[in-house]
Parts: C-alpha cells; structure tokens; sequence
C-alpha cells in the first residue's frame, strides 16, 4: 500500500477496451449474445465468474496486470492511499483467513460500517473469495435499522471503527466485531470496553495467500437492502450472474475506458455505489476513486481537478448542489476539469441540470434508471449511438426486455403511462428471482413489476412519472410528481422541490409543491405564485401545485431518494 499527501496523474491501460467510436445501439440490442457478452468479459477462463474476487481482482493478478492501481484514496485530511490489484490481493487474503478463523462459511454474510476506505475494500474482496456474502451498513444507520438488517441477515462478523462502535450496543453479543483503527481503539476508550479484535493485529498473523472458493452463477455475493422509500426495506440477494449486468452497465452506459480516471461518487453502503463504484470498475480492472471527504461542492471541485478525474457517477440531487454553490461557475484555469462523461442515477434529470453540466463541467451527462433489485435497467449509453430526447430514462439496457403494463398485466401501446416492467423469459441479462425472505412477490407471470409508473415513446425511450404509490389522481388526470418536480426547478430560486397529492373533497387531491429555496433566498407569497405561474404554462393547469410550501430539506432516505409518503403524512395531518 503506498501513501502520499499528492497525486500524480494516472493513465490506466488494464481494460480492453480502448476508446472507439459508440457503435449502434440498435445493433447491438437486437443482437445481443449472452455467451458473446460472457467470452468478452472472461475471455477463456469462464470459472472466474464464479467468484466475485476472482472476476473482481484475482484474475487480473493472474494475467499480469497486479501492478495496475485498483484504489486511490483520499481520506478527510487530504492524504492520498493507493493499492494495487496485487496489494489488494495479499491484503484480501489475510482477512479472508481471518474470517476463516471466526468459523465464517460459505453463504454467512460479513458486514461492515465503515466510510470509504481501502479497509472496506479489502473486506469486501475478502469476503467474497471465501464464499461469503457482504452485507453493506451504512454508516448513518442508527440502532434500529441496524439492528433489522443484521437480524434478517444472521450477520456474523462486523468490521467497524471507533466512530460508528457506539451503535451496535447488544449486537456485539451475537456477532463477531472487529475494530478497524489503532489498538487501542479496540481494547477500550474512555466510557467502553469493547473487547474488540484489532483489524491491523490480527491481520499482520494471516497468510497473504488463500484459494478462492468456486460457486454456483446464482449463488448469493452481496445481501442488499432496498432503501425503504415505502414500508420496511426487503432483503435483495444479488447472485453472481449479476456481474455479467453490471459490466454491461459500466462497459456501455458509463463507457469506461482503459485511461479513464472514474469517480462514483455514492456511498458504497447503497447499491449504486456498491454496484458501481466498487464492482463494476474492479470487474473491468479499471482504477476505482474514493473520497471519504462528506459531500461539498468546492471539495467535489478540487477533487476531480486533483485526480484529473475523466468519467464522473453521481445523483441528481449532488449535482444540483453543484449547480446551486456557484463554485463551478467561478472556476479559473487553476481549477480546470478533465471530465470527458458524467452519468447520473437515482432520480430524473431536469433540462436546467443537464445543460449546466454540459456548460460548466464541459461533457454530457447521461440519465440512467435502475433499482436496488434490478441493477440498471434503463439508460442512456455513452458507448451506444441513439437518439435519446433530454429527460428521459434513456433506453433498455441490452440483455433486457422492458414492457409498459395496465392494472390488468395488458402492455400499453406507446404514449400511455403504465406500470414498467421486465420481460423475464426475454431478458437474458436480467437476474432478480425474489427478495430474500419473500417479504412481497414482484412477479406477476412472466414480468417482473417495478412499481414504477412510466411512458414509452415510439423512438424507444422510456419517461419516468414516479413511484405507484406516488402518482398523483386530480381532477381524474394523473400527473406523475417528477413532471412537476422538474418544471419547479427550472424557477431560479428553486434549489430542491418535491410534489404530493393532498386529499381534496372535489378534485380527489390537489397538488402542493415543497420547495427548498438556494441559500440566501427567502419564501415570499411572490415566488410562490411564480412557481405555480411556471408550472401553469410549463406543464398544464390540472397539474400545476395550488399551495407551495417553503422548507429547508427534504425528507431523503440515506441514498438520497425523496420520502414523498412522509410529505404526504405531513400534507394530511
């Protein structure tokens, strides 16, 4: 592991995949081969997508490429950490016997809760070379969510630091916990003993060699959990056939390169970070960049300009506060970026963003739609040539067969809002069988129903209108939230909105809009009526907010995804 408190410009040369101009995403689609896509990705040594390591890092080492940076790392004060696939590969195994010496077997799950670190990293290859499956905690989490995951989980070894111990309390007397931290931090601190086991120490005793553990393609490697944007979250099982899906996504929709310096910028205690800033670029043997830095826009900034950072992940929301600093609009030739694309999931992207991201982080951004179930279902592809209006979904990831479906399973024609689905028996990509204790089934015959209410249109491209539950039914119209969300942000003093539907005795419900103002801006009746006035003209009548509600967030999940039901509660209360 080498650290330093800079970091030189890296040109990555592990991948296959060097730039070229996008091919047909028609092509492509209608011709899309499982066994091509499998002998792309694996080559001749098709047993290495039966061990996550083994896809992940294990035979990137074997094939000559462990001198190739998988990690830079910047922690909180600026050093900068950097691993190779060599050093992960030692470092891996050393927990990976450790875990061996708690009794870990093959399917147990190995949980963490720690920030971005090259730890994290290291625990989740480690846990995948023998079998087990990772289990991410994020580090908000407070007792109660913790303690359901890990009940449902039968979890049995924890990795934590000093920070986050405090949480677990009588957790720990059923799962194994390991400190990650100095010594002492394991042994005891000023109020706790905890007895912990010490990362470090007991590493330093493990062999740097162990054998990866072979499985089946739908054996379990991550135990997820969806955000809960409704109810109590599911347990999602994502089996190894799932790596086949997400080399899809990172290979065509975020087009990583072999000299890209790629940055997802969400937290691996969530799928799309985990998915993706930590699979999917080690899949492709590709440098993957942590910041273990919380969100700021100036640091988001200097970041990318340190790093020379070139294909950028991110959410709608961070962007957003991006846009609404005005750090990146003062930028000079000091703080020059290198970003070549920019992608964004976890909800739509409004014209307003799309266009600042190509005027001042100089690159198109492409919209893309996924689940924690699913992966990503729908995108536009950088590395695919289609035409794909602004604010759409984009279009089905390859290897999958989307449909649009009534209350009845019958599929829509073009132009009606239904429920999105996939075509299972069609979708040789797409791997979600269930949730892991078969808390809600998700299937009806051969689709599988996403719960989320959208259009296609005649090019292909799917229009995302919001959650089932969150369609809005005025006046008989129904209106999809983010229509309106997105048309309340283009207003310039608008740096966040949300829109529910509140009980009304003659249209059924009535719009309001929740409204988070850019700083140093104050709620007046004036802009309110601005904000209806837009959306009025922008929109439609039936559909602009008749009340409009100035607060100073939003209620999220950790993932960053609008709890609407919660604005909905506080609507009908």
């Amino acid at each position: 592991m080498n650290t330093s408190s800079s970091d030189p410009s890296f040109v990555n040369t592990s991948s296959n995949h060097p730039a070229q101009p996008p091919m047909s995403y028609s092509d492509y689609y209608h011709n899309f081969d499982m066994n091509a896509l499998l002998t792309e990705i694996f080559g001749k040594h098709l047993d290495d997508r039966l061990n996550a390591y083994m896809a992940c890092c294990g035979r990137h080492v074997r094939d000559g490429r462990g001198d190739n940076l998988a990690l830079v790392h910047e922690d909180t004060a600026g050093n900068v950490t950097r691993m190779t696939f060599a050093e992960l590969d030692k470092a891996s195994a050393q927990v990976a016997n450790l875990l061996l010496s708690y009794g870990v077997k093959i399917g147990d799950q190995v949980a963490t809760m720690l920030p971005r670190t090259p730890e994290l990293l290291t625990i989740v290859l480690a846990t995948w070379r023998i079998g087990a499956v990772y289990q991410p905690l994020f580090t908000a989490f407070g007792y109660d969510s913790i303690k359901y995951r890990m009940d449902k989980a039968n979890t049995k070894v924890v990795f934590t630091n000093q920070e986050n111990r405090g949480k677990f309390e009588d957790l720990a007397q059923q799962t194994k916990m390991v400190m990650v931290g100095s010594e002492n931090d394991a042994q005891a601190d000023s109020e706790n003993s905890w007895g912990d086991d010490n990362y470090a120490k007991m590493m330093a005793t493990q062999p740097q060699t162990v054998d990866a553990v072979l499985l089946d393609t739908d054996a379990p490697f991550l135990q997820m959990f969806t955000s809960g944007t409704v109810g109590k979250s599911k347990g999602v099982s994502v089996p190894l056939s799932a790596l086949s899906a997400f080399y899809l996504y990172m290979r065509y929709a975020i087009d990583l390169r072999a000299d890209d310096n790629y940055w997802n910028m969400a937290d691996p205690g969530w799928a799309y970070g985990l998915y993706y800033a930590i699979t999917g670029p080690l899949l492709l043997g590709v440098t993957t960049y942590f910041n273990e830095a919380g969100f700021d826009a100036a640091n988001t900034r200097d970041f990318m300009v340190r790093h020379k950072i070139t294909n950028l992940a991110s959410s709608p929301t961070a962007f957003r506060m991006m846009k609404s600093s005005g750090v990146f609009e003062k930028s000079d030739t000091d703080t020059k970026l290198s970003l070549r694309c920019a992608n964004s999931a976890g909800e739509t992207l409004n014209t307003e963003v799309v266009n600042w991201v190509e005027t001042y982080l100089n690159c198109k951004v492409c919209d893309q739609y996924g689940q924690t179930e699913t992966g990503m279902t729908c995108c536009e592809h950088h590395a695919l040539a289609h035409k794909c209006p602004v604010g759409s979904m984009g279009m089905a990831l390859p290897g999958h067969t989307l449909v649009v479906l009534d209350d009845d399973m019958n599929i829509l024609p073009d132009g009606e809002q239904g429920q999105l689905a996939v075509v299972v028996s069609q979708s040789p990509a797409f791997y979600f069988r269930g949730y892991s204790w078969n808390e809600k089934d998700a299937f009806a015959d051969d689709y599988y129903l996403t719960g989320d209410v959208v259009e296609r249109h005649s090019d292909g491209s799917y229009w995302f209108s919001g959650r089932d539950d969150d369609i809005i039914i005025t006046a008989g119209y129904r209106v999809g939230p983010t229509d309106v969300e997105n048309t309340v942000l283009e207003h310039e003093a608008v740096a966040e909105s949300a829109a529910v539907g509140v009980p009304d005795e003659v249209r059924g419900h009535t719009i309001k809009s929740y409204v988070v103002l850019k700083d140093g801006i104050e709620g007046t009746d004036e802009i309110a009526k601005e904000i209806q006035e837009l959306v009025r003209k922008r929109l439609s009548t039936h559909a602009y907010p008749r009340e409009v509600e100035f607060v100073a967030a939003l209620p999220k999940t950790p993932s960053g995804k609008i709890q609407r039901f919660l604005l909905r509660s506080l609507s009908a209360a």
